[in-house]
């Protein structure tokens, strides 16, 4: 009796030193909540977070990521990566502007998953420090962003949008997207 559970015990340490290391330091589970990133995202659904890819290499723009709430460091967002350090993000007309080094004169960027009747509300222009993201909901009517919250740092990055597990009929990989501009 005794070496069976001290067979269990073995088996359950070393699965615990194997799990615990994945799930803090290289993928997390994320639940949906809220309509901000419809269509592409729906409330409910279970996500895979890669969070070593950001130790390593810088977010991209297009990436869609979870961040923790500026206002409140328990809540977490989903979101997608619009403005990179060091650029400005203009909103004007129902259009993102980009403007860097590599388009001076400003670029709109094309965003081919949201609908086109979803216009980006609002007017702003905003410069970004050398460590601030600029981040927006796909679904631009209902979501609460840096249109509201402003840039976010660096540190407010958990990781980005693996796959989407749950409901199996939706599974799914996903990377940035190639914007044309």
């Amino acid at each position: 009796m005794w070496l069976f559970v001290w067979d269990f015990l073995k088996v359950f340490l070393l699965a615990l030193a194997i799990i615990i290391p994945i799930r803090f330091y290289l993928f997390q589970p994320f639940i949906v909540t809220g309509l901000s990133m419809q269509p592409n995202f729906h409330d409910g659904e279970y996500l895979i977070i890669d969070e070593i890819s950001y130790r390593l290499t810088q977010p991209k723009r297009g990436d869609v990521a979870v961040i923790r709430s500026p206002a409140d460091n328990s809540q977490f967002f989903i979101k997608r990566i619009i403005g990179l350090p060091g650029e400005t993000v203009e909103i004007s007309g129902g259009k993102v502007v980009i403007i860097n080094t590599e388009h001076p004169r400003g670029t709109i960027l094309t965003e081919d998953y949201i609908p086109s009747a979803a216009a980006t509300f609002g007017s702003l222009k905003i410069q970004l420090s050398t460590d601030q993201f600029y981040v927006l909901g796909d679904n631009r009517l209902a979501s609460s962003d840096s249109r509201s919250f402003g840039p976010i740092n660096r540190s407010k990055i958990i990781g980005r949008v693996l796959l989407r597990a749950f409901p199996l009929n939706k599974f799914a990989t996903f990377s940035a997207p190639n914007y044309a501009y």
